[in-house]
């Protein structure tokens, strides 16, 4: 299970941090990703992590100004969002790819939080 926290409103420029924590333990073998959706839309790729080596991949629109990162002591991973656009409002999706797929596909990944609302205000 995952669960993801740390959504809200913030103004442009502003920041945020989300955190998504795993119920059970991530394996070395994972890739950790985070998407976006926001109505009538399809869910979007923002980045991914793949646990063991630590290497991540961006979407284009946030390369710069989103850092996504692992916790090893809390078992989760998070995403540092900085320069906030309202273009980033939506809610904001943690997943897990068991099979390590360096993946941008959701049908890729396996588990899925709740999601988070984040809303950036002009």
């Amino acid at each position: 299970q995952l669960v993801e926290s740390g959504g809200g409103l913030v103004q442009a420029g502003g920041s945020l941090r989300l955190f998504c924590a795993a119920s059970v333990r991530i394996l070395s073998s994972y890739v950790m990703g985070w998407f976006r959706q926001t109505p009538g839309q399809e869910r979007e790729f923002v980045s991914r992590l793949a646990w063991s080596s630590g290497i991540t991949y961006y979407a284009d629109s946030v390369k710069g100004r989103f850092t996504i990162s692992r916790d090893y002591a809390k078992n989760a991973v998070t995403l540092q969002m900085n320069s906030l656009k309202p273009e980033d409002t939506a809610v904001y999706y943690c997943a897990a790819n068991l099979r390590g797929h360096y993946s941008r596909y959701p049908d890729d990944y396996n588990f899925w939080g709740q999601g988070t609302q984040v809303t950036v205000s002009s």
